[in-house]
């Protein structure tokens, strides 16, 4: 729940394209900015489904759905969404260097 400690998963050339934003978002300081709002929803997530696609030894690709609640305990709100990650491995660390996250269409 600390925008600070989530944003240093992001690499510093990260893109991102949050689920509950409507902007396109760069970087630590995109992730930060986003994290900030969107932990304010007290947010709890579950993967349903997800594939991880390996590139090669230092780039993989992360997808699939997760289910988020967000909101006040007494209240609570779940929203339906999908995402694709991309990590790199960056100074022997993983880094997301590609976000994108949106709510499931309704069919």
């Amino acid at each position: 729940k600390d925008s600070e400690e989530v944003a240093i998963l992001y690499s510093k050339n990260a893109t991102f394209l949050p689920t509950m934003m409507g902007e396109f978002l760069f970087g630590v300081d995109g992730a930060k900015k986003y994290f900030r709002h969107f932990l304010q929803k007290n947010p709890f997530g579950k993967i349903i489904e997800d594939k991880v696609q390996k590139i090669n030894e230092e780039i993989y690709i992360h997808s699939g759905h997760y289910d988020f609640e967000v909101g006040p305990d007494d209240n609570r709100d779940v929203a339906h969404a999908r995402f694709t990650m991309i990590w790199q491995k960056i100074d022997g660390e993983w880094k997301i260097i590609h976000h994108h996250s949106s709510v499931v269409p309704v069919s």
